[in-house]
């Protein structure tokens, strides 16, 4: 069985296809986002891909005027001279745009959501998975954030999926590594379990950070095998960070470093707002909420 069709598996009850725009700093060619639009599709939904010609790892919330390519895209998926905006012939979902990962989800928020949706905005946006995780202050500079970051902040709640295992790999790979797969499944689940919650699906101006641990062949390689834990992104100052929601017996989350350390597999789901710091108690006590039947405490 191919792990895509494990995912029709592991939806909650009463999860519905929504309209889903996706994005990524690392490219629009990359395994991973190709990976997580199969997987989303796969369980219903009706995505559209609009991210950058090349890799854009580390842009943060950088926009840019696209511009015609003056050299290929990665992985030669365009040739050189090609437009500033373009997508694949056999496929008109996988959408690049020649400038950053924030200028990319706009583009897709403004220009492909209506057109693939009916008119209609995205009910919600994903990014990701990264190659590499996104991690306390690599938050603040990565273009993946800065992706999930401009979609909230134009009212489209979002999810910044990143995975701690992997490498630039083209999207035409065979076999597709085994950590691309995973990390699309463990995305579908936790994305159908917050659309499972019903709207809004977050509150305005708030995205999630997800961080998923390493997958190798002899732990952490099924989706079934890992947990998610609500956490926080950045460590805790005395006297000037708020009380966390409490939840496993106390008021303070663990960090996401310490989610992700922590021998197992577990995996991180941060709370964020728009100015990348993370959100207050009421806030995270709205996703503990809404994942609730998915969130379980470290040991």
């Amino acid at each position: 069985m191919h792990i895509h069709t494990l995912a029709a598996l592991l939806l909650p009850l009463g999860s519905q296809a929504i309209d889903i725009i996706s994005s990524n700093d690392d490219g629009w060619a990359e395994i991973n986002i190709r990976e997580l639009y199969s997987a989303l599709t796969d369980a219903g939904h009706s995505v559209v891909i609009s991210a950058p010609a090349e890799n854009e790892s580390g842009s943060g919330s950088d926009t840019g005027t696209p511009t015609v390519l003056t050299e290929e895209c990665e992985f030669d998926s365009c040739p050189v001279g090609s437009p500033a905006y373009g997508y694949n012939a056999s496929e008109p979902r996988f959408n690049y745009v020649n400038s950053y990962p924030a200028t990319a989800m706009q583009y897709g928020i403004d220009t492909l959501g209506p057109k693939f949706f009916d008119d209609s905005a995205p009910a919600l946006a994903v990014t990701g998975p990264n190659v590499g995780t996104n991690l306390g202050l690599v938050v603040l500079f990565s273009g993946t954030v800065g992706a999930a970051v401009s979609a909230a902040a134009s009212g489209i709640p979002a999810i910044a999926f990143s995975g701690d295992t992997g490498s630039q790999t083209a999207w035409d790979v065979s076999p597709v590594p085994l950590y691309s797969q995973v990390y699309a499944e463990l995305a579908t689940n936790l994305t159908d379990h917050l659309v499972a919650s019903g709207t809004p699906y977050l509150p305005d101006d708030i995205w999630l950070n997800v961080n998923f641990p390493a997958v190798d062949d002899d732990t952490c390689n099924s989706a079934d095998q890992f947990s998610f834990v609500l956490s926080r992104i950045y460590t805790a100052i005395p006297l000037i960070s708020g009380d966390d929601v409490e939840t496993c017996g106390t008021d303070r989350l663990p960090t996401e470093t310490e989610v992700i350390d922590t021998a197992g597999c577990y995996v991180s789901v941060s709370v964020g707002k728009t100015d990348k710091l993370d959100a207050d108690a009421t806030l995270q006590a709205v996703v503990l909420d809404k994942l609730s039947d998915l969130l379980v405490c470290l040991p």
